[in-house]
């Protein structure tokens, strides 16, 4: 499944000395759906109904305010490197039609909130909440598509158990937790404590919801939700009970390398998904 993207956009972004930041924006964005992605209103897999792309104009405003931070600073990037205080994110988009060619009216607020909790002689714990709304009729490619992965990487802002276009909403609310214990047990094991392995845990927790207005099984004239070829589902709104994943890996390995074992709970009877999964990433640790 593929989605081509032609995006235009101008932004402006200001940050004050007490790291309170914002960014104004337009956004003009062109969506195709390309190999057995399709945009149709009837049958998913028959060509002849195609849709040619979606396009949007959206104008945003992005506030941040992240008190204290301290970071490392290049010429065009710049690192964290300190998490005393909470970061907080909220972001609001509206979505014009008739501006620049878009195709649809709609409003989409996102928040988040973020925060390190120093756990001592255990480690610390880095716990994420997010949460959005979107609120007018849109087709599924406008929609909050869950972050997905299918890659043997792991990707910590990711569902890594959640397969791509699994799982879209208009309302949702997110858990992200890590827990690093920096070697509370492997230091209590001699071998272990001359490696200097270290010690991690994830939870991935997920809410969702989808109006009726947004849901192509209910309302007429919206986007099919994407199937296979034999018609099997692949794209579904979540229920009462959440997503949910959660692992246990060992960082620091070489100095550079992460492994987790992660298992997926939840909605275990969608087709082709993964139950268990061993999954690498790179990260140089000193």
């Amino acid at each position: 499944m593929l989605l081509y993207n032609d995006i235009y956009k101008a932004e402006y972004f200001h940050e004050f000395r007490n790291h309170l930041s914002f960014t104004v924006g337009y956004k003009n964005w062109t969506q195709r759906a390309a190999g057995s992605l399709h945009f149709n209103q009837e049958d998913y897999n028959d060509p002849a109904a195609d849709i040619d792309y979606v396009r949007t104009a959206e104008l945003s405003a992005f506030v941040r305010w992240a008190p204290n931070e301290q970071f490392y600073q290049g010429k065009t990037f710049r690192t964290a490197i300190s998490y005393k205080d909470p970061i907080i994110t909220f972001r609001y988009i509206n979505g014009v039609k008739g501006l620049g060619g878009g195709q649809y009216q709609y409003h989409n607020l996102t928040a988040s909130f973020f925060k390190r909790f120093y756990l001592s002689p255990i480690g610390y714990t880095d716990i994420t909440l997010s949460g959005g709304k979107l609120i007018g009729q849109v087709p599924f490619p406008l929609l909050e598509i869950h972050r997905a992965n299918q890659t043997y990487a792991y990707y910590f802002q990711s569902y890594n158990m959640m397969n791509f276009l699994e799982f879209v909403s208009d309302s949702y609310g997110s858990l992200y937790l890590d827990h690093w214990f920096n070697g509370f047990f492997f230091n209590k094991i001699p071998l272990f404590k001359k490696l200097k392995w270290r010690e991690v845990a994830s939870l991935r927790l997920l809410y969702g919801s989808l109006s009726a207005k947004n849901d192509p099984a209910q309302t007429d004239g919206l986007f099919a939700f994407p199937v296979t070829a034999e018609g099997t589902p692949i794209t579904y709104s979540l229920g009462s009970k959440p997503y949910i994943e959660a692992g246990v890996g060992v960082v620091n390995i070489l100095k550079f390398l992460r492994l987790d074992l992660v298992k997926r709970f939840t909605y275990l009877d969608h087709p082709e998904i993964s139950e268990w999964a061993v999954l690498a990433s790179v990260k140089f640790d000193f």
